[in-house]
């Protein structure tokens, strides 16, 4: 093709139409996965990818953690499966922490396509599932060898017949076989639905391949985020964070610069690796890193080979960033779901009024379990069952509007509905709403967190596999801003419990879970005196907060009954 404009147009609606293929394939895995972290919360990701292993599109549903990893796992698939070598029918799979997602639990699955009998694109996605094995979802594991069954880079099925082999093993070394079997499949089956679109859509443009196209996509991709990146101010930053760790607390210290078209992150400074499966591998660490950098810097650029390559980590060896094999990563997502609020502390120097507050940021997820070995023997049967279901505290106010209450952000799942958690193991969920007064005051105020409490329909114990942030340290307001109220997981007998590792619920217990809120943004006294009386009317914060806090006295009509102005209130 001549790159004339018509060209350039007729690039772009392909593009778009692209960008479609692979969000039918997103669908596609969660219509047709059997675990409720895949079907109901979204925790996976697909994209295409070009036969050198850059990827060209990414579906918008999925987390970045899944999505950015997987964005770098393809190329390690490629090193073991040159393309050449790659038969149609042939399907390859992998769950190891550094060369995919992770974590043991992610399964990533590259499927290359051909079309005339030439391969065209590899499709590749990615998802959580339930159970692997080992310890189960706790950080109580000293080695990834406690961690569950890994699988190397290997075939899943060859010319178009499933490895057996390998459903057996997979099969023999997991708590919930269907489950997992049945999600297995659905990545099969997506990475399918992603090549029949995409022959539908070649076959419309008479494309032979993606070459000229991905070249397209990558170059404009890169000329739009170095343009972003040149228009911001030049310099380094440098900002800490102090989290809770497990056996001791944690420092998080990013040093960001922006220079040339680039932005890159150093992790120097941070704490070293834990002796528990919070570690977190460097793939996971540049995945939450990269979407940090473009929620401020490119938000609607599309995500891709181009646009990625232009922020770069780096980290010490032996860090908690950075951690190596054989490290215990099984709970990663406690310190990578945690650096975008450090790096959002590095570009609020430069950019002042772009970037939220922190937030609870870590995802406050029920993982329950019950079985042999698991929980203490009863005289009663009781159901052995793995539960993992997606629920999060308050989100960090923004510059100009409050936080979002009971929001998984960085990652963007979707909590999962009790209904669901209740129709599949023996759990009741009580209570489940939003947490009062746990939004820190600002301006704009942090979002709240939520209060759960939980027990078992059956006369039995059952187990959480805990691995909580921001109990101790809470996210902290920006801007004279107050931090947000901390975590707390209790028995409702009164007994506190552990953040983090496996603990058990006696039966006719009730689990307490009060989920963190985000911080504030900007003084409390400049709050709009309305904003805090619709807070108390909506139950969100408590009228002897609103007089404490914000000089707001709200009446039992929920009007304001003081002087309303930030000057007399000041």
């Amino acid at each position: 093709m001549r790159d004339t404009n018509m060209d350039r147009i007729r690039y772009q609606v392909m593009w778009d139409r692209l960008l479609s293929v692979v969000e039918e394939q997103a669908q596609t895995l969660m219509r047709t996965a059997f675990s409720t972290s895949s079907r109901e919360a979204g925790d996976i990701s697909a994209g295409v990818f070009d036969l050198k292993g850059q990827m060209l599109a990414q579906a918008v549903t999925g987390t970045p953690g899944h999505i950015n990893s997987m964005a770098r796992a393809v190329v390690h698939f490629l090193d073991v499966f040159p393309a050449d070598i790659m038969k149609d029918g042939d399907i390859y799979i992998t769950n190891d922490p550094w060369k995919g997602t992770g974590h043991l639990h992610d399964f990533t699955v590259v499927t290359p396509t051909f079309r005339n009998g030439v391969m065209v694109a590899l499709f590749a996605c990615t998802s959580h599932v339930v159970d692997i094995g080992g310890v189960g979802m706790s950080p109580d594991g000293r080695q990834i060898y406690h961690e569950g069954l890994s699988v190397p880079i290997m075939p899943l099925a060859v010319a178009g017949e499933m490895n057996e082999w390998l459903l057996n093993l997979v099969r023999a070394n997991v708590r919930e076989p269907v489950q997992v079997e049945g999600d297995i499949y659905a990545l099969a089956a997506c990475n399918d639905t992603g090549a029949r679109r995409l022959f539908a859509m070649m076959d419309e443009y008479d494309l032979e391949n993606l070459d000229a196209l991905g070249a397209h996509i990558i170059e404009q991709s890169q000329t739009a985020i170095t343009a972003a990146i040149n228009a911001l101010p030049q310099g380094s930053w440098k900002h800490s964070m102090r989290i809770d760790g497990f056996e001791q607390p944690i420092d998080l210290v990013a040093n960001l610069t922006i220079s040339n078209g680039i932005i890159h992150v150093d992790y120097d400074g941070s704490s070293g690796t834990s002796d528990f499966g919070i570690n977190c591998p460097m793939c996971y660490t540049e995945a939450y890193t990269a979407f940090g950098v473009k929620c401020v810097v490119a938000p609607e650029i599309p995500n891709n080979a181009g646009t990625l390559d232009a922020i770069t980590v780096s980290a010490p060896d032996h860090t908690i960033v950075n951690a190596p094999h054989p490290c215990a990563v099984v709970a990663r997502s406690t310190i990578g779901h945690m650096l975008p609020d450090v790096i959002f502390g590095c570009l609020h120097q430069a950019l002042p009024d772009r970037v939220p507050a922190e937030g609870t940021s870590n995802l406050w997820n029920v993982k329950l379990g019950a079985g042999h070995g698991i929980t203490k023997r009863t005289e009663h049967d009781a159901t052995a069952f793995m539960l993992m279901s997606f629920h999060s505290g308050g989100a960090g106010a923004r510059p100009k509007l409050d936080g979002l209450s009971a929001t998984p952000y960085p990652s963007g799942v979707r909590n999962v509905p009790v209904e669901i958690s209740e129709a599949i193991t023996p759990i009741v969920v009580w209570r489940k709403e939003l947490r009062i007064d746990s939004g820190g005051i600002g301006s704009q105020r942090g979002g709240l967190g939520q209060t759960m409490e939980i027990t078992s329909r059956e006369d039995a114990p059952f187990g959480i596999f805990a691995s909580f942030e921001r109990v101790l340290f809470p996210a902290r307001g920006r801007d004279g801003a107050g931090a947000g109220a901390t975590g707390q997981l209790r028995l409702g007998s009164g007994e506190n419990l552990r953040n983090k590792g496996f603990q058990t619920i006696p039966a006719r217990e009730r689990l307490i879970i009060e989920m963190p809120g985000g911080g504030g943004f900007g003084d409390p006294k400049a709050r709009d005196p309305e904003a805090v009386a619709t807070d108390v009317r909506l139950g969100l914060v408590s009228a002897e907060a609103a007089a404490r806090d914000y000089g707001v006295v709200v009446g039992e009509n929920g009007q304001v009954n003081s002087p309303a102005t930030a000057k007399n209130r000041g």
